[in-house]
């Protein structure tokens, strides 16, 4: 949830290129953090370009399509949580857009499930 309680309205391009907008209920914070992305047939490297609550967008080289089921393991610094050391979480989620970006793909997915690594 953001701060205000209220809903952050967001623009994003839709495949036939005509902007989409979607409600954000959680407030994202901006992290570049390596990751392998697992998917039931393969696995790949990507990047977060930000994290929150509820969803991941990660930059990708490849096409990845909505509806894949996915996991991955954050490594969250310890700095951005408040606590005195990095904190491993493991999350399955899913797809839920993927476009052409300057630099890849930018992959948006949910968060459905997450737990702490023991460490």
């Amino acid at each position: 949830m953001n701060p205000s309680g209220t809903e952050l309205p967001v623009s994003h391009p839709g495949i036939d290129g005509v902007a989409r907008q979607e409600v954000r209920c959680a407030v994202r914070f901006p992290l570049s953090l390596p990751v392998v992305l697992s998917t039931d047939e393969e696995e790949f490297a990507a990047a977060t370009i930000n994290v929150s609550a509820s969803g991941v967008l990660f930059v990708t080289d490849r096409k990845v399509p909505s509806g894949t089921l996915i996991g991955f393991s954050l490594r969250m610094p310890g700095e951005i949580l408040g606590t005195p050391r990095d904190v491993l979480v493991h999350c399955r989620g899913r797809v839920v857009r993927c476009y052409p970006s300057q630099t890849g793909y930018h992959t948006a997915a949910t968060i459905d499930e997450y737990r702490f690594a023991d460490q």
